[in-house]
């Protein structure tokens, strides 16, 4: 089992600014991580048209950002569809020098392009169990929190740890009713 894992944020905001993508890392992680929990496939090349569309005007990405993605991608894949029930958001953190406030900004880019990313693959989530309408609601609500500078930061980093643990319980809920498993994909096998 090869060792994926999610890009360096910093290396990849460099990359994709770079670029001139009017994106950050943990919004393309929202987006790809709601568009994998909605049931974008996972063995094709389906997701690139769309963050195209969604992030450049239609436009391709350039290697080096493209390859970051795809990283990024597999390692989502992977742990959604792994057995250990893990999941980790690319998010600033202190090796960004990412203070508290920007770790909340970034925790609110991700949950909104989560959302986005549920309904750029269209996931019918008016059929969606009860569990997975609660899950969506509390993150529609946790993205609107925030740090308030005038109350005790160390306990609000606190709280954000709370936020972000319950973010991955959220998205796993989701998942687990709209996105594709890997049964699923070996049980259709490509004809060529």
């Amino acid at each position: 089992m090869s060792n994926i894992t999610l890009p360096d944020y910093l290396t990849f905001a460099s990359e994709m600014q770079s670029a001139g993508l009017a994106v950050n890392p943990s919004e393309l992680h929202g987006l790809l991580t709601g568009m994998l929990s909605g049931g974008l496939s996972l063995t094709d090349k389906s997701w690139q048209p769309l963050i195209f569309d969604y992030t450049n005007e239609g436009m391709g990405w350039p290697d080096k950002a493209l390859q970051q993605a795809q990283k990024t991608l597999d390692a989502t894949i992977k742990e959604l569809t792994g057995t250990d029930m893990e999941l980790s958001l690319l998010l600033p953190d202190e090796e960004a020098s990412a203070s508290l406030f920007d770790m909340a900004d970034g925790v609110a880019d991700w949950i909104n392009h989560f959302i986005s990313g549920l309904g750029l693959v269209n996931a019918n989530l008016k059929q969606a169990s009860n569990q997975a309408k609660e899950a969506l609601s509390d993150l529609e609500e946790m993205a609107k929190l925030g740090i308030d500078e005038d109350d005790d930061l160390q306990e609000q980093a606190v709280l954000l740890e709370q936020v972000i643990e319950h973010i991955k319980v959220c998205v796993l809920t989701i998942h687990a009713e709209f996105g594709q498993k890997p049964a699923q994909v070996e049980s259709n096998p490509t004809i060529h």
